[in-house]
């Protein structure tokens, strides 16, 4: 008998280690899949998941085995459904990498105003009127974030755009199939391939809880709503591109705590009724966009509603509200 659990606990383990060894971290832009595999007679044949990021494709040879060569296929049922979501996951990029420079922009524009409304007015020959000056600096720099707001505003409105047509593309046609064929030696070598996918594997999810203390507590949360059957899951709220150095987090049913972050909170007044309302303007005190995303509200515990976040760079406010 003892024989026998010892025979379970030592195939249990190896088959746990065997699983771990697939991957799949879920980024916000798209996802990065680790997947080990082993030859028979020489040969490794192996599907990839759909939305294969073009150049993404590594694959590294363990330690004792050779790769001799690779082969990738892909087989397209209807060649203009690919072509229009391939087109539409392009845009999309596009327009996240513009989101991601008007971050930028903004940070640049937010220090400038307010290096020309921190100056001490000094005349000179070239600056009879300092003050003029100073105006028409902070000016300029406030017209351009105003133009950086509304910029972001069009952009994100264009990518809930994209992502409707993308969902109705996907549904109207399946996913190309990809696979690989890899020869290695010896004839039962191992490789490990890793890759990027499109697929957007999580959403934002919030609970904000509000203690009528000037300081609201924001937890943010990750919805799985990829596919990962078969891989173990983390998740991160980086990009891709900072895959290197961003943090990753395992995944948990139901969601995934990623932060829980402390932000001042100034609230409207409202007398207490049947109808729960809320209206108030919160500072993204810490150095991360906060995504946007769907919402729960809780007043010292008590749940109130939800509302839609929409996002809010590092500091600047935004004002959220519920009910009417």
């Amino acid at each position: 008998m003892r024989t026998i659990l010892t025979c379970l606990c030592l195939m249990a383990t190896t088959a746990g280690s065997a699983h771990a060894a697939n991957t799949i971290t879920f980024f916000r832009d798209g996802s990065l899949i680790r997947q080990e595999a082993g030859a028979v007679k020489g040969v490794i044949d192996i599907p990839l998941a759909s939305g294969i990021l073009e150049q993404s494709l590594t694959i590294a040879p363990a330690p004792g085995t050779t790769i001799v060569g690779v082969e990738t296929h892909t087989t397209v049922s209807d060649s203009r459904t690919a072509k229009e979501i391939e087109t539409l996951t392009e845009q999309r990029r596009r327009l996240e990498d513009r989101l991601q420079a008007l971050e930028t922009r903004e940070a640049i524009f937010t220090s400038a105003a307010k290096a020309q409304s921190g100056k001490a007015p000094r005349k000179s020959k070239t600056n009879p009127d300092p003050m003029q000056t100073i105006r028409q600096g902070t000016d300029f720099a406030i017209a351009q974030l105003e133009a950086v707001y509304t910029a972001r505003r069009t952009t994100t409105q264009e990518i809930r755009k994209i992502e409707t047509r993308l969902v109705a593309a996907k549904k109207s046609s399946p996913p190309s199939e990809n696979s690989v064929r890899i020869a290695v030696t010896p004839a039962r070598g191992k490789v490990t391939l890793r890759y990027a996918t499109a697929e957007h594997g999580w959403q934002p999810q919030y609970n904000l809880y509000l203690e009528g203390n000037g300081v609201a507590r924001l937890q943010l949360s990750a919805r799985i709503t990829g596919s990962s059957r078969g891989y173990q899951v983390r998740v991160s709220p980086a990009s891709l591109a900072e895959n290197a150095t961003a943090e990753t987090l395992p995944v948990h049913p139901d969601s995934t705590l990623l932060a829980s972050y402390l932000l001042p909170v100034k609230e409207e007044p409202y007398p207490e009724g049947v109808f729960n309302r809320f209206s108030g303007t919160i500072a993204n005190n810490t150095p991360h966009y906060l995504l946007p995303g769907d919402s729960c509200l809780f007043r010292k515990g008590v749940y109130q509603g939800k509302f839609r976040f929409e996002g809010v760079s590092s500091g600047r406010s935004a004002v959220i509200s519920l009910g009417k």
